[in-house]
């Protein structure tokens, strides 16, 4: 992946915010499953960012959360050598908070190629930071280069966690929450997967967890927190799996050990 890919997914993600923006005030929700939202500017989003994408890349494949678009081609999945590279989006992660008013929502935009993610574009219009990185390159936030904390243990470190809709409190996602709210300094789910990715990699949150999230929610997170020296796998601690996403993230080793464990 170069920089042309990167140009052209951060005016993607602009246009996609510029939709979400016009719309923010005046928005025309409805539920996908209960509890799970949509709005008119989530498709608006996807439409407009997948316009840019293809038309500078027309032979890419094509992932998005809306519109029923959401596996890749088996080649994609596989990994396959002669598989084009893939746009994996999300055009409005974070949809509860912008339904509602709240910040903390944005746009991810990540391209995978050759078995991995390797590019990543998150935008968020509110704070107007722009996280971006190329496999190999670093991450940036408007430019500025980010790196992890140095937090190595639990109890001095802010941990973030995402839940799925409608969670029910004999979920093994209430138990893992329960634990790590017993032993990290303090514990928040702040409603978007690609921005938590993010704040793992600008140091403003130490560690995050995820079991109940898609692909298009951390594609693009995955490159920006690896990026900025992140420590990244499953749940398990195994490999981590781009069209499965069960996983951790933490700033340093030892504190993704200490969390990985915990969370078994």
């Amino acid at each position: 992946m170069d920089n042309d890919h990167l140009h052209v997914a951060l005016a993607a993600a602009r246009a996609g915010a510029k939709e979400l923006m016009a719309r923010y005030e005046n928005r025309v929700v409805s539920e996908k499953a209960p509890k799970d939202l949509v709005t008119d500017a989530d498709l608006a989003a996807q439409s407009a960012i997948r316009a840019i994408l293809e038309s500078s890349y027309p032979s890419y494949a094509f992932v998005g959360e809306e519109e029923g678009e959401n596996d890749p081609p088996a080649a994609v999945r596989a990994g396959d050598v002669d598989a084009p590279p893939c746009w994996v989006v999300d055009p409005l992660d974070g949809t509860v908070n912008y339904v509602h008013g709240l910040h903390g929502f944005a746009v991810s935009i990540g391209l995978y190629a050759r078995g991995k993610m390797r590019l990543g574009v998150i935008y968020d219009p509110i704070r107007q930071d722009c996280f971006t990185a190329i496999d190999g390159q670093g991450a940036r936030c408007n430019d500025r280069l980010m790196k992890s904390s140095d937090a190595d243990s639990l109890d001095t470190s802010l941990v973030a966690c995402s839940f799925r809709a409608g969670v029910t409190p004999d979920s093994p996602e209430v138990g893992r929450f329960l634990r790590a709210l017993e032993q990290c300094q303090s514990l928040r789910r702040l409603g978007s997967c690609a921005l938590n990715m993010c704040y793992v990699a600008d140091g403003r949150l130490d560690a995050y967890w995820a079991t109940n999230v898609a692909a298009w929610d951390s594609a693009a997170g995955t490159v920006i927190a690896r990026e900025a020296g992140a420590v990244l796998t499953a749940h398990d601690g195994g490999r981590f799996d781009d069209w499965a996403p069960k996983f951790v993230v933490a700033a340093t080793p030892d504190l993704h050990f200490k969390l990985v464990e915990l969370l078994r």
